[in-house]
């Protein structure tokens, strides 16, 4: 039994999907299309750069999606490959919205759309170089709820990522950031300062959700083809209404990908196919269970290799 997921930011690298690009039509129309829903080159920054232009998260967004929904729509019509016989369909933050449109819950045009407008929104909640991320590396959540719970007279932060046993990601403003940081390596627990430009998945992210609930809201999603795994409660959702609530607490609260992930095993789901660029989720996983099988796509020798 298997599980289809779908990479969030920070797996983005100039000239990915390139291979597809070059040698699909279909891919060639989706880069087309997501060019004219945006009114902008999209498919010129992917494919040339520059690199800054892409790490911009109002350009991230919508250019992991199209890599991962381009590579969804091969597999499914150029290699015959049924992915809808997976149990679930899972994203990490931005791949929820993967997930959801190659579930077909929603339509391709208005998640590409509906990214560059989240991507701008959680961009521009707070001010630039006011906010950011920590990865905190080798304990517990429960600690790390128990270290910013006996701290906040002296920082706040809250934990925006659970990704892994021994990874998670905490966000908050930066001067609050570098006393937890302090601290943390105070009693000898190892973390990094993330190379991104806002505190996302937190309390500071309320303007966005404010515009994200607007925009959301426009939006007719339809009954999908496959249950998803909710970011937010970790669990299966099957209902288009209840979706759209989850993607709008989604840009406050915590992503819960180890939960999510240990939730699927325990249903039943023995095997990972990542779609996207990189291989972090696949990385992560690995850390939750080292025993399910992981493939991730990234070529057409890695879709050879699926065999469900």
């Amino acid at each position: 039994m298997f599980s289809v997921i779908f990479p969030g930011q920070g797996s983005q690298i100039v000239g990915m999907g390139k291979d597809f690009y070059d040698k699909f039509d279909l891919v060639k129309d989706l880069f087309k299309e997501a060019d004219d829903a945006l009114d902008f080159s999209l498919s010129k920054i992917i494919l040339e750069g520059p690199k800054e232009e892409l790490n911009l998260t109002a350009n991230t967004q919508p250019a992991i999606f199209l890599i991962s929904y381009s590579i969804f729509r091969v597999i499914k019509e150029e290699f015959k490959i049924d992915l809808f016989k997976a149990k679930f369909f899972a994203g990490h933050s931005l791949g929820e919205y993967s997930a959801i449109a190659c579930a077909e819950y929603l339509d391709f045009k208005d998640t590409i759309k509906v990214l560059k407008i989240r991507g701008d929104a959680m961009q521009n909640s707070v001010p630039k170089g006011e906010g950011g991320m920590v990865a905190v590396l080798g304990t517990s959540v429960e600690n790390i709820e128990n270290i910013l719970k006996d701290n906040q007279n002296n920082f706040i932060a809250e934990i925006a990522n659970d990704n892994s046993e021994g990874q998670i990601v905490l966000s908050g403003k930066n001067k609050d950031l570098e006393k937890l940081s302090s601290f943390l390596k105070e009693n000898k627990i190892k973390n990094i300062k993330l190379p991104v430009s806002a505190p996302f998945h937190c309390s500071l992210m309320s303007k966005a959700t404010e515009i994200m609930r607007e925009e959301l809201y426009k939006l007719k999603f339809k009954k999908g083809r496959n249950p998803l795994i909710s970011n937010i409660t970790a669990d299966e959702i099957f209902n288009a209404e209840e979706l759209k609530n989850l993607l709008v607490k989604q840009i406050e609260n915590r992503v819960r990908w180890r939960e999510s992930v240990v939730n699927m095993i325990n249903k039943g789901v023995n095997q990972f196919i990542e779609i996207g660029p990189g291989k972090v989720l696949s990385g992560l996983i690995k850390r939750i269970n080292s025993k399910v099988e992981i493939i991730s796509i990234n070529n057409e020798e890695d879709i050879r290799s699926i065999k469900i």
